[in-house]
């Protein structure tokens, strides 16, 4: 029986520290949902809610918002898509590249080098192909 209050003190022990660990950060998450839920709030009661054909057009897509959901897609949307992917991607191989650049040395400077020319090779094929070109 002792030995089972001995585990019990110890759980509620870790249990206590645990939650006191993480005590600051629902703290934090509870402020913010209050705050986001004020700040949405207040936008609909502030501002009128009158939507006319103006707001309900169309606006960098290419087509009525409301349309049939079969409706076809031209291949250029995909292609400015991957396009897109695609060069993201480097930008966010190229930020820890920089901040571990002093580190990594010659080596690794020379690495990113030849993956910056690969992509660059990439760039220019699809530049000569056309598929930055809209028509």
């Amino acid at each position: 029986m002792f030995v089972r209050q001995q585990t019990l003190a110890i759980w509620k022990a870790a249990v206590d520290q645990l939650l006191a660990n993480y005590l600051p950060i629902l703290i934090f998450i509870g402020i913010a949902s209050v705050i986001a839920g004020v700040c949405v709030g207040a936008s609909y009661l502030i501002v009128p809610q009158k939507p006319d054909a103006e707001k309900n057009s169309a606006y960098e897509c290419g087509f009525d918002p409301f349309d049939d959901a079969r409706h076809k897609f031209d291949v250029r949307f995909y292609l400015v898509a991957i396009l897109f992917i695609i060069f993201d991607l480097e930008v966010a191989f190229l930020f820890p590249w920089a901040v571990t650049l002093s580190k990594i040395g010659v080596f690794g400077f020379w690495s990113m080098m030849i993956f910056l020319f690969i992509l660059t090779i990439g760039f220019i094929y699809e530049w000569r192909k056309g598929a930055l070109e809209w028509e």
